[in-house]
């Protein structure tokens, strides 16, 4: 009897639910009615589109009415994507851009301007850290801190700052920021926080919800999830993507119809994906973590994470990126060079195993005392779990791994 009364409770809930599940929305939100009876969403591979006519045109020009125009600023089948990830990550509206580094961009100058000043994480990808760098010829001055320390973020406001941006996880080091403490801070001064959740995706982790204005991720990551297209998002309030969406079709950084196709073709099977690269990341940080070869591993499964709690807090799962410490500097080529079936390749969060070496892949463009400094060692290995059997991946780790003397 107490069995049936728990599947009767089970049901009654299901029943009382105002929204989808996420698995549901990850199919469907963003789905149109499509007059040819389409179940999947069309590719609309055009650049202009045709008006019915001149007082039509006119209207759509002057922004008095929505409509299609030129692919470069709207497109009916990015809008799928863009409405899908607006509702999967919580906010008003989502811009669909070319790639992860177009969408950080077109987000970053649409908040600052000359004389601002940028709150930096430390520990963020190479390309985003070398925009943040650029950013001095435009009159934008960047302080690089740890912001997992809420110390460190008050302590380095400005009267002309404007935004602070991280990432959490942090690329490659796993390190985490409490998003709700910094953007309770950072409100109080006025200034906008940006999120990138490339890392875990809006199945496990929802910056809105937390208290961050924009989140950004690459799409061309878990997103899409197979490794075979390019793309970036930038989720927020109607009033900022509107301002980005400015931005973005001055800059040019569009997608085409075809990448955001692949992206939401991917989408649809995200938490299926997310969990697999969890269950096997988990079983592979354990694995590194008893092996005598690796001096030690960063992942927020394992309950001797430092910010294990944090994790549990503002994380629904750990993911499935990994990063580990050889003992020694010269033992990483050795490794790495002896794998079979984990590949030696940037990018992650594909169908297949991915690793790599931050210190001479993607962050050798930040200096190497810089590096240092921010606990990118030259002894660190970024390791992206793959959907493979899981004793396959530890086998290969494992016998790499025993070539190193």
């Amino acid at each position: 009897m107490h069995g049936i009364y728990v599947l009767k409770k089970e049901i009654e809930n299901i029943m009382n639910r105002k929204k989808p599940g996420f698995s549901t929305r990850a199919i469907h939100a963003g789905d149109k009615e499509e007059e040819t009876g389409a179940v999947t969403t069309p590719i609309y591979q055009t650049a202009p589109f045709k008006f019915k006519s001149a007082a039509r045109a006119a209207s759509v020009m002057a922004g008095d009415e929505k409509g299609y125009v030129y692919s470069r600023g709207l497109n009916p089948t990015t809008e799928v994507l863009e409405e899908k990830m607006a509702d999967l990550e919580g906010g008003e509206a989502a811009l669909a851009q070319a790639t992860g580094m177009a969408a950080i961009s077109a987000a970053v100058f649409t908040e600052v301007k000359a004389g601002d000043h940028i709150i930096a994480d430390e520990v963020i990808y190479g390309s985003t850290y070398d925009l943040f760098i650029d950013l001095a010829k435009f009159g934008v001055d960047v302080s690089f801190i740890d912001t997992s320390d809420v110390s460190n973020v008050k302590a380095a406001f400005r009267p002309g700052t404007k935004l602070v941006f991280f990432e959490t996880p942090a690329n490659p080091t796993m390190k985490l920021t409490d998003i709700k403490a910094v953007s309770e801070l950072a409100h109080e001064r006025n200034a906008t926080v940006m999120v990138d959740n490339t890392y875990m995706t809006p199945y496990f982790q929802k910056p809105l919800s937390l208290g961050a204005d924009v989140v950004l991720h690459s799409a061309t990551k878990y997103l899409n999830g197979h490794g075979d297209t390019l793309g970036g998002i930038i989720v927020g309030s109607s009033d900022f993507i509107k301002r980005a969406r400015h931005t973005a079709k001055n800059i040019g950084g569009a997608i085409s119809p075809f990448n955001s196709w692949l992206i939401i073709r991917g989408m649809k099977t995200l938490p299926v994906r997310m969990d697999r690269h969890t269950e096997n990341a988990m079983a592979v940080a354990r694995f590194l973590q008893g092996h005598e070869k690796v001096d030690k591993v960063n992942y927020p499964g394992l309950t001797d994470f430092p910010q294990y709690d944090l994790a549990r807090k503002q994380m629904s799962g750990a993911g499935g990126m990994i990063a580990f410490m050889l003992k020694y500097a010269d033992d990483v080529p050795v490794f790495l060079g002896t794998l079979e079936l984990c590949t030696l390749a940037v990018s992650l969060g594909e169908t297949g195993t991915l690793i790599q070496h931050p210190a001479t892949m993607t962050h050798a463009v930040i200096p190497r005392e810089k590096r240092i400094k921010y606990g990118i060692a030259d002894e660190l290995v970024r390791l992206s779990v793959g959907l493979e059997d899981v004793e396959d991946i530890i086998a290969d780790l494992g016998q790499a791994l025993d070539r190193v003397i």
